[in-house]
């Protein structure tokens, strides 16, 4: 796995802490899925550094999944992560561009939305 420092290792950060929160714990229940992100910093599939947002345990990691398959698993650019997570990125539209690829259960998939991120602090 890569070393490398990303744009979206800060975004990670502030999923782990807002799934501790009540409104975190709500996107967990309701959605109770695991999914893997395989984020690369220039080109999907070099580099890639691997983070799982299990909803079901309500927590972050990086690395991969260790409770067998995760639901879905995504593949994407750094800088698309970004824009997925501030919902600037409609999730179909990147997978049918080529920009999002998804393994594993469509229907997990489609469950997960921008909705699952903190919104940052309107000022």
């Amino acid at each position: 796995m890569a070393t490398t420092e990303l744009k979206s290792d800060a975004i990670f950060e502030l999923l782990k802490r807002f799934l501790g929160t009540e409104e975190g714990i709500a996107v967990k229940n309701k959605v109770n899925l695991v999914y893997q992100f395989n984020i690369s910093p220039k080109k999907i599939g070099i580099d890639e550094v691997i983070y799982t947002i299990d909803l079901k345990k309500g927590e972050v990691i990086k690395g991969q999944y260790e409770g067998g398959k995760p639901d879905a698993t995504f593949s994407l650019k750094d800088e698309d992560f970004i824009k997925l997570a501030n919902g600037k990125l409609n999730p179909q539209i990147a997978f049918m561009r080529g920009a999002l690829k998804i393994k594993g259960s469509l229907s997990a998939a489609q469950k997960f939305t921008p909705d699952i991120f903190p919104k940052p602090a309107k000022l």
